[in-house]
């Protein structure tokens, strides 16, 4: 049986980037584990569950599944999950990721195996793209170095940051992912003028944001011969 870990922040995941995944694999008979940093469950971003936002259908199916979906209440510590012992290891974004996901040495690791494996591949969404910026491969260089990649992209960004890189909740913004990615080397393209964005190369797909979830999905099973 095909399986998938998924890496999911305990500081506001967004809904429809995990929810759209999980639902799409799930549905092509992929086993599903899920993974937060401490092993807690999952904080979901509230703006992804606000209907004036992303809609009524949306929220509530968002909601439902967040609140009632087993893998997601019962996560295992990221500490505890190896890269080898799965087909795929996804990273859903959300603002949350900044935080925690994309600074943690334990995800960082599962994403490095998963990408330099022979059989592994790994889905990186909107903000958690910004692992790429940290994550290092066994030689010490930056995972992203040289690959084409979608993400979050600073454009976006603008619009939601006031003019001290603060969100709406008063945190303060630590990085912005297109900055920090293209530092590492990464290719930048978030192909602004398409509604969807997805980026396959080799073994690491990343997807801009939710309305490319479903794409996304789509082309984890592609790579997977599902």
């Amino acid at each position: 049986m095909t399986t998938a870990l998924f890496v999911v922040s305990e500081e506001g995941y967004w809904g429809e980037e995990c929810v759209e995944p999980l639902e799409t694999l799930s549905a092509a008979d992929v086993e599903i584990t899920v993974a937060t940093p401490s092993g807690s469950p999952p904080t979901i971003d509230e703006g992804s569950i606000d209907p004036d936002q992303v809609g009524e259908e949306t929220a509530e199916h968002v909601t439902a599944v967040h609140e009632n979906d087993e893998r997601l209440n019962n996560p295992i510590p990221v500490a505890q999950a190896d890269a080898a012992a799965y087909d795929a290891v996804v990273f859903p974004g959300g603002h949350g990721t900044v935080w925690d996901v994309n600074q943690d040495s334990d995800a960082r690791r599962l994403l490095r195996d998963a990408v330099e494996g022979d059989d592994g591949v790994a889905l990186v969404v909107c903000h958690a793209v910004g692992i790429l910026a940290f994550a290092r491969d066994s030689h010490g260089a930056f995972v992203v170095n040289g690959r084409d990649v979608t993400g979050f992209p600073n454009a976006w960004e603008e619009d939601i940051v006031d003019e001290n890189d603060r969100l709406s909740d008063g945190r303060k913004l630590p990085y912005w992912v297109e900055d920090e990615v293209i530092a590492a080397g990464g290719n930048w393209d978030a192909e602004l003028e398409a509604d969807t964005s997805v980026t396959v190369d080799g073994d690491l797909v990343t997807a801009r944001g939710p309305a490319s979830s479903s794409a996304a999905a789509e082309a984890l099973l592609e790579e997977l011969g599902l």
